[in-house]
Parts: structure tokens; sequence; C-alpha cells
């Protein structure tokens, strides 16, 4: 299987989304899916990166069980 997504700004408040899908397995031909994403004032974009070698994570969910065990002793 193979998915080619594509963003395409058409103009300062719209991205086109493309999503491309091959599996020549389960389907006849490849097929596309296509829509328009509006820009919305109302919500926020934040940054999302994921690297392979953040450490802090684990780090920060175990601090939510010594955060409860530190709640039930009192």
């Amino acid at each position: 299987m193979r998915v080619v997504e594509r963003f395409t700004r058409v103009d300062a408040e719209t991205l086109q989304y493309e999503a491309t899908i091959e599996d020549p397995d389960v389907y006849g031909q490849s097929w596309t899916v296509s829509m328009p994403l509006l820009k919305d004032d109302a919500q926020q974009m934040y940054e999302y990166a994921y690297h392979e070698g953040n450490y802090g994570l684990p780090n920060a969910l175990s601090g939510a069980p010594a955060e409860e065990r530190a709640t039930t002793k009192r």
C-alpha cells in the first residue's frame, strides 16, 4: 500500500488537501480524495514535531503515577 498526501496553497485562506491511495492487492486502480481546508481564525495551529530520541516523554508520563501515589498517602 502507498499513500501520497499533498497540501497545496490555493490562496491566503485555503489549502487544498489531496491523498492518493494505491494498493493493487485491494483496488483495481489508485484513487484520490481531495478537499479544501479553509482558514478559521477561531482555531489555532500548533507545531507537531516528533523525534525518535525524545526521552522526555517517558519522564512526563511517569510523573502522573508518582503524583497519584503522593495524594493517596495523605
